[in-house]
C-alpha cells in the first residue's frame, strides 16, 4: 500500500475534535465579522471558534469587556489579531483567569518605530499555553524582539512567516503552497493559514 500523501495526513491531523472553544477578537480597525476567515477554517477543522466585537478604546480598557463575553471557563481558550490579541493576552494574565490557551495572530509588540516600548509586561503572568505567529516583516513586531519576549511565557510556541508584513485576517485563508513557516524553537512547522498549529495547540489542552 502506498503511504499516505501530504493532503491525507494533513486530513487525519484535522480528524480530531477539539473539545476547546477558542473566542478571537479583531484587530482595531475591524469587527467580529472581519475574523470570519478564521472561524471558518477553523471549523472545517474540528476547531470550534467564535469572534467576539471589542470596543475600540485601550487595549487595557476593554479587558472587562472580553471577560464579560467569554464563559471564564476551563475549556474556553481566547485570542485575537493583532489589537484583539494583545486583549485576550491581558485578560489571560488575570489572576483568576482559568483559560486552556492563548493564540496571538500578529501580537502588536511594540509601535512601529519604537522597538524599546515593549508591550509585555504582563507576559510573566499568562499561565496556560501561548501559540504567537507573526510575519517576519512586521513592523509591529521586530522579529529578534519577538524572539527574546517568548522567553518571558513560560508555555510558548513562537512560528514566524518569511516575508510576510500583512496584518489582515486575509493571511488566514493563503494556500499551503505558499512559503513555509520558519519555526521557533519549539515549534512544528504548518501551513501558512496558522489554522493547523491552533488545532494543534488546542487539541493538547484537551
Amino acid at each position: 500500500m502506498a503511504p499516505p500523501d501530504e493532503d491525507s495526513r494533513r486530513r487525519a491531523d484535522y480528524s480530531v475534535h477539539v473539545d476547546v472553544r477558542l473566542y478571537l477578537g479583531h484587530g482595531a480597525s475591524g469587527n467580529a465579522a472581519s475574523m470570519a476567515p478564521f472561524v471558518d477554517g477553523l471549523a472545517q477543522r474540528g476547531v470550534a471558534a467564535t469572534a467576539i466585537d471589542l470596543p475600540k478604546r485601550r487595549a487595557e480598557e476593554a479587558v472587562t469587556v472580553l471577560r464579560s463575553i467569554v464563559p471564564s471557563r476551563s475549556d474556553v481558550a481566547v485570542g485575537g489579531q493583532s489589537y484583539g490579541g494583545r486583549v485576550a493576552s491581558l485578560a489571560a494574565a488575570e489572576p483568576d483567569a482559568p483559560y486552556a490557551g492563548l493564540v496571538l495572530l500578529s501580537y502588536p509588540l511594540h509601535r512601529p518605530g519604537h522597538p524599546t516600548e515593549l508591550r509585555t509586561e504582563h507576559w510573566p503572568a499568562i499561565r496556560c499555553p501561548v501559540l504567537l505567529l507573526s510575519g517576519e516583516a512586521d513592523p509591529f513586531a521586530r522579529l529578534d524582539l519577538l524572539r527574546g519576549a517568548v522567553k518571558r511565557l513560560s508555555q510558548a510556541e513562537l512560528v514566524t512567516y518569511p516575508r510576510l508584513a500583512t496584518r489582515s485576517s486575509r493571511c488566514s485563508t493563503m494556500p499551503s503552497t505558499a512559503s513555509p513557516p520558519s519555526s521557533g524553537s519549539s515549534a512544528e512547522r504548518g501551513d501558512l493559514t496558522s489554522i493547523r498549529g491552533t488545532h494543534r495547540v488546542l487539541r493538547g489542552a484537551n
